[in-house]
């Protein structure tokens, strides 16, 4: 099974605010309304594996942004909302066992999502790519992308290209 991470960052390596907040996001102007390639990032993954707090912020929205199947890895949430039925699924357990339940349910390629879930799959050497865009803001603080995983990994930089001459998207492909 392949597994993908897709994320924003600022400049001093933060993915939100203290709290959970990502507005800060939203200040970059984009007049084409262009996606970025998200869209055709989506359409190489199977589903979505998610962290409970980004579970939790999606739900914030006011619509369900995802097409695909979205796990929640969570112990403490027991049911989804009445509309999401079929859409979200809580799992619980250790990475390898949700990983391996995945890939037994035919799933060829997950999206993971969320600060501390991609800690913890960097953590077990678990991620193969990141798609990483950088925005041009330093936050001073807040939730990071990366913290400490004990060891380090390497990875090669496939491509990368400048978004609306003020962001950077970056591929990363795990070296191993």
């Amino acid at each position: 099974m392949k597994t993908y991470v897709y994320i924003a960052q600022s400049l001093d390596g933060f993915i939100a605010k203290k709290g959970g907040d990502i507005t800060w996001l939203e200040e970059f102007p984009n007049p084409d309304g262009s996606d970025f390639g998200f869209s055709n990032f989506m359409k190489k993954i199977d589903a979505l594996l998610m962290g409970r707090n980004t579970y939790e912020k999606v739900l914030t929205f006011g619509f369900w942004p995802y097409e695909k199947p979205v796990y929640v890895i969570s112990n403490t949430i027991k049911v989804v909302p009445e509309n999401l039925e079929g859409k979200v699924f809580i799992v619980r357990g250790e990475i390898i066992e949700i990983l391996e339940s995945l890939e037994n349910k035919g799933l060829k390629s997950i999206y993971v999502d969320g600060g501390m879930l991609i800690q913890s799959f960097l953590y077990e050497d678990l991620i193969d790519t990141m798609i990483i865009t950088t925005m041009p803001v330093i936050l001073g603080e807040g939730l990071p992308l990366f913290a400490s995983i004990g060891r380090e990994l390497k990875w090669e930089l496939v491509e990368s290209q400048v978004l609306n001459k003020y962001a950077v998207k970056s591929e990363y492909s795990r070296k191993k």
